[in-house]
């Protein structure tokens, strides 16, 4: 049975039917109870605000069943592919074999040039890379196809430093032997650069609330006077400073994996619970357009990671336990991305609310502690003041969750535009035109 998890992402796109979320899915096949890709791609279409899919490779039967549906595909080259397509020739026929035979029924957007590369410590894949990179974009050029753009994706173990974020710079060597002439190229044709952060593998007890987008007192970057509230924005914002180094920090950033695993042999970090917490405040972080500190006003192309548990795979059991869907499309838990959930009318949660008619963001009634608790995690971890809910503050009393949620919920909802689905949190808020103001505690209006 799916655990439900009282906080569900908000997506602030949700009230445009025909929006792109900007929130994909990274889709494995390394398990042998998995449904056939026409079931995945039926499924991702109908039921979920799933609008793009990642693969590891150019199986041609996934190709074929997301075709027509509007789904975007992003292809990978295996890494061992990556020398012989630094050859135009070669390149031409990789392209010809595995895209031009889909494209463009298939709405194929990247081609990634192998996966977490320098991870392999491979000196002829590394020094192939970017070549085959830059053949890739001929032979597609070539080819007539203009809409694909060649990336690759890399973990953030490609920095030297990450800490501070304005301090996060590339390893030495690569910076200017590899990632200065890979991020020119992906100027030049402007394609992102795809980076998969894991907060997952920075966790530790102490950091768990940073990690998992809970309230929490915040890391503090001297250099900029920033006060970072969740780990996610903390690792963008390295790579982001890193790429600025070099001259490229106009370069947009897609992520290309995150996620949460549910089981690792009875390491803490690991659970639904977990996992919830962190994918769904994710999904509502990513689609927000709140962007991060040095990175302000984006919505960032998000893959999470992944679509099922793969029973195949090898290692730790970790590995197998990063889905979340069952192979019978049941989610594992709930993060809000399924469509047949109740959303807010199209027109009503396209207008802000009428000049000079001041309305509050309060809990429902029946709201529980549980996801009002969770609301205020969200919204202390997002850049919202919440000082005057804290001891001492003029709005810690009554000293309780609900009269908490009430503030912050009101003050997210205030700084975030004032529209409708500023103040859903998952169902669980409502709009009043009391206000609800008591003794010293204001609230904003």
């Amino acid at each position: 049975m799916a655990i439900f998890h009282p906080m569900l992402p908000l997506l602030l796109l949700l009230h445009l039917s025909t929006t792109a979320y900007s929130i994909g899915i990274n889709y494995g096949t390394l398990g042998n109870n998995l449904p056939p890709p026409a079931q995945v791609a039926n499924f991702l279409k109908t039921q979920t605000i799933i609008d793009r899919i990642k693969i590891f490779d150019t199986n041609p039967d996934i190709l074929r069943a997301f075709a027509d549906t509007g789904i975007s595909v992003s292809v990978t080259v295996g890494n061992g592919e990556i020398p012989a397509l630094a050859n135009l020739a070669n390149a031409r026929q990789w392209v010809a074999t595995h895209i031009t035979p889909f494209h463009p029924r298939t709405r194929i957007n990247y081609i990634a040039v192998g996966n977490e590369i320098m991870a392999t410590a491979d000196k002829n894949l590394i020094s192939h890379l970017v070549p085959t990179m830059r053949t890739l974009h001929q032979a597609l050029v070539l080819a007539g196809i203009k809409t694909i753009k060649v990336t690759s994706a890399h973990s953030l173990g490609i920095l030297s430093i990450s800490e501070p974020p304005s301090a996060g710079r590339f390893r030495r060597g690569y910076d200017r032997l590899v990632f200065a002439p890979m991020l020119k190229f992906l100027r030049e044709t402007g394609a992102p650069f795809m980076v998969n952060p894991y907060p997952y593998f920075a966790y530790s007890p102490k950091m768990a609330n940073y990690a998992l987008f809970k309230r929490n007192p915040g890391i503090h970057d001297k250099n900029t006077g920033i006060t970072y509230t969740n780990m996610f924005d903390g690792m963008m914002d390295a790579i982001h400073s890193a790429t600025k180094a070099l001259g490229f920090g106009e370069v947009n950033l897609v992520v290309g994996e995150t996620g949460w695993p549910t089981n690792c042999d009875g390491y803490e970090a690991c659970s639904t619970t977990h996992a919830a917490l962190f994918n769904g405040h994710l999904v509502r972080h990513v689609s927000s357009r709140r962007g991060t500190p040095l990175m302000p006003n984006r919505m960032f192309e998000t893959y999470l990671f992944s679509m099922f548990d793969e029973n195949l795979k090898p290692g730790p059991t970790a590995e197998r336990n990063w889905g979340l869907f069952r192979p019978d499309f049941t989610p594992i838990y709930d993060i809000g991305i399924m469509r047949n959930r109740p959303q807010p009318q199209p027109r009503r949660g396209n207008r802000r609310a009428p000049v000079g008619i001041k309305r509050w963001c309060v809990p429902k009634r029946d709201a529980s502690n549980a996801a009002l608790q969770s609301n205020i995690d969200y919204v202390c971890s997002s850049g919202v003041d919440c000082r005057p809910i804290q001891a001492g503050g003029a709005c810690f009393q009554p000293n309780d969750v609900r009269s908490h949620a009430s503030f912050v919920m009101n003050a997210f909802y205030q700084k975030s535009g004032r529209h409708p689905y500023n103040c859903d949190f998952s169902h669980s808020a409502v709009l009043t035109s009391i206000d609800p103001s008591h003794g010293t505690c204001k609230y904003v209006a």
